[in-house]
């Protein structure tokens, strides 16, 4: 499996639960996207059904020899103890579905109406919580958190989780991942792309903010020109439209996604930057930009809003700060 880089008093925060006995019934792996939530809620599950079955392990942190029977099967996914909930492929076979449905979620009790298979406990991973469908799949989480069954384990991931039921939020217990120092990132990255020079993996760095899944999926996207034009509307501003319109064009095409979500992850911290530099009433509109952009970038692939249209008001938030829209900057 994938190393796990960083993240060490999460680890042994799970860890000396793990080995005191006192496990609790669930865990939310709150983080940014790409910081290496999904890889820890994988490590976790393995960690406590290969220690649980045996043999013993004397491997650190969350790590499992990869010679451990019960490796091949968590790597493989046939592990009959352990079930994970995600997004299916859509039904027209074009990729996957906007959410997790209510069926999933009451699927789990194929699960917990049998009998444990190779040691007392029994996993549930589920990635991303943020993508629980309306009220019933949440709902129906809920109340299997209400009322765990023995020995059982629920790993929830989330990037968003103040967006998540306080039930929910208030039946877990909360680890929450933290963007790595540029030396941990720089290692993480020479380990996941061996082909990077090091140039590259500088420039990895920078666009990763942290999160090494992050830096990987924008990869190759030319991230400085996507910057250079999110810089223009921040000096300039866009009086005519012009920017705006020409920014939603080159994002929205087809071929342009992957530019489009880092469009819309890298906006809200361009937002940030700028706020940082300000004083009273500018320093409070930019906060407040920063608040609508957090929130509709984060709804805009979650709910697939209509993309250009989103592209262009959050281009409108950094034309927003432009000097000629407001002066009132630091002293």
């Amino acid at each position: 499996m994938t190393p796990l880089f960083g993240h060490d008093a999460t680890v042994a925060a799970f860890r000396d639960a793990l080995d005191a006995g006192k496990l609790p019934h669930a865990w939310l792996i709150a983080g940014a996207p790409g910081i290496g939530k999904s890889l820890f809620a994988e490590k976790a599950a393995l960690r406590v059904l290969a220690q649980a079955a045996g043999p013993s392990i004397d491997a650190p942190g969350l790590d499992v020899p990869d010679g451990h029977p019960v490796a091949p099967l968590v790597e493989a996914g046939s592990h009959p103890d352990l079930m994970r909930l995600e997004r299916l492929p859509a039904d027209n076979a074009a990729g996957i579905a906007r959410s997790i449905t209510v069926d999933q979620v009451r699927g789990l009790h194929r699960l917990f109406d049998t009998t444990p298979s190779l040691s007392l406990w029994r996993v549930v991973i589920i990635d991303s919580a943020d993508e629980l469908e309306g009220r019933g799949a949440p709902n129906a989480l809920l109340k299997m958190l209400e009322e765990p069954p023995p020995n059982s384990l629920f790993l929830l991931v989330s990037h968003y989780p103040d967006r998540l039921l306080p039930t929910i939020r208030s039946r877990c217990r909360l680890l929450r991942l933290k963007p790595l120092a540029d030396d941990v990132m720089a290692s993480a990255l020479r380990s996941l792309a061996p082909d990077a020079g090091e140039a590259e993996i500088a420039a990895m760095v920078r666009s990763g903010e942290g999160a090494p899944g992050r830096a990987l999926a924008q990869r190759g996207l030319e991230l400085d020109r996507l910057d250079a034009a999110m810089d223009e509307l921040v000096r300039e501003g866009d009086p005519t439209n012009a920017r705006r319109s020409a920014l939603a064009q080159a994002l929205t095409l087809k071929a342009a996604q992957p530019r489009y979500e880092a469009f819309l992850a890298r906006l809200p911290a361009r937002i940030a930057a700028e706020a940082r530099g300000r004083r009273g009433a500018a320093l409070a509109e930019a906060v407040a930009l920063w608040e609508r952009s957090v929130a509709l970038a984060g709804a805009a692939q979650r709910l697939s809003l209509d993309a250009p249209s989103t592209v262009f008001e959050l281009a409108g938030m950094l034309a927003a700060l432009a000097p000629d829209r407001n002066d009132a900057r630091a002293a």
